[in-house]
């Protein structure tokens, strides 16, 4: 396991948070934030180089890079947070949080719900895998660019492509590219004056109407970076269908996306508690609004937690009340395909369900939860099945 960045005659230690569930074969820095910090280092001049924004770093090396210079840090992801907030301290930062537990000091964090800061001289973005989260970046972008506002993005080659460089050009003005370098490449680009005085109307959040099985309709709405954002995906429609509560559980929808499980749970029996939790800030902003929407008496009943896995549950006090999880764990983390995330939320589901709690999981046949499951857990039951997806119960004995 390669923790150690060292680059430009400085070294740094970065972890992938959590740093125990990190594969051997991961690290917390890749080529494109070699190749924006080698530019940036070698082409900007230092007055530049203040009133810095950056956005997406996975895992906080670019913040951790140019901390000394206090930029501005923006990302949809609490465990990149959390990556940032342990990286500043293993490289020995004095770390200063707010209530929400974001960063403060040396480098000032927000969450990509909130507007970006005023007139940054330079913007690092690195390019995220969701096309959606990056064009809503740059209309608010835009909003608080100004005429001298630079823009430097970094991602890998297959990262950066036309559909990439088309948002550029619609929001931003003509973007240019540098060569390819170890698999990476940066794109430039400059607000023009017409972009900058060009009235912009976000499609975001996006917002769709979906039938449940109840026969009930909910309006549905879903900001930039929720998964599957114009409909229920396969695995959710699978679960909706077999979803079964009672009036006296506490169930959380844990990577609970714009929340449809927990909302499907609040119509079938109103005096449910439900727990959603999710590590993207616009997807719990989502689920918020859409419990809003559709169940606001219900509202009071309902948590919503910035989470990776179910951490903040865990460390919480208190005898375990939860009494169902439903959930259908991704087997991404940025760019990467793991399948850590799922161990995670399996054993965390073990730690903080009552005696004779239910999990249960939706997921595609060739991921094997089954047998993960049975080793946690001590046994698993098939609930349902079709060609390409399976339901799974265990029970906390």
């Amino acid at each position: 396991m390669n923790t150690t960045f060292l680059f430009r005659d400085r070294e740094l230690h970065l972890i992938r948070y959590p740093a125990q569930s990190q594969h051997v074969s991961l690290q917390a820095w890749d080529s494109a934030d070699e190749l924006l910090i080698d530019y940036i280092m070698e082409s900007t001049e230092p007055e530049r180089l203040h009133n810095m924004l950056i956005l997406n770093d996975e895992f906080g090396a670019l913040g951790c890079w140019f901390a000394d210079l206090t930029p501005s840090w923006v990302s949809d992801s609490w465990i990149a947070h959390r990556s940032l907030h342990d990286n500043l301290c293993a490289n020995h930062y004095e770390v200063e949080v707010c209530d929400n537990k974001l960063v403060q000091q040396p480098v000032k964090t927000n969450t990509s719900i909130n507007p970006l800061p005023d007139s940054p001289n330079i913007v690092l973005i690195k390019i995220p895998r969701t096309l959606n989260l990056l064009e809503h970046q740059l209309i608010e972008l835009m909003k608080v660019a100004t005429p001298e506002t630079k823009i430097v993005a970094a991602g890998k080659v297959k990262s950066i492509t036309r559909n990439v460089l088309q948002l550029f050009e619609k929001y931003v003005g003509h973007p240019t590219t540098s060569l390819a370098k170890k698999k990476s490449r940066l794109v430039f680009a400059s607000p023009t004056q017409a972009k900058l005085h060009k009235p912009l109307t976000s499609p975001f959040p996006i917002v769709w109407q979906h039938r449940l099985y109840t026969g009930l309709n909910i309006t549905l709405s879903n900001h930039a970076n929720v998964f599957s954002s114009q409909s229920i995906d396969i695995g959710a429609r699978i679960m909706l269908e077999h979803m079964q509560v009672e009036e006296t559980d506490h169930l959380i929808d844990l990577g609970c996306g714009n929340g449809v499980l927990g909302l499907n749970a609040l119509a079938l029996m109103p005096g449910i508690r439900v727990c959603f939790i999710d590590e993207s800030y616009m997807a719990l902003a989502s689920a918020e609004q859409n419990v809003r929407d559709n169940f606001p008496a219900q509202l009071p009943n309902c948590q919503f937690i910035a989470s990776n896995c179910l951490e903040e549950v865990v460390n919480s006090a208190g005898a375990p009340t939860v009494t169902k999880i439903v959930c259908n764990p991704p087997f991404h983390q940025q760019n990467s395909i793991t399948d850590h995330i799922a161990w995670q939320m399996f054993q965390d589901s073990k730690r903080v369900l009552k005696k004779g709690g239910q999990l249960s999981v939706v997921g595609n046949r060739h991921l094997d939860y089954h047998s993960k499951l049975k080793r946690i857990f001590g046994g698993v039951k098939l609930v349902a099945s079709n060609q390409k997806f399976v339901i799974l119960r265990a029970v906390k004995r």
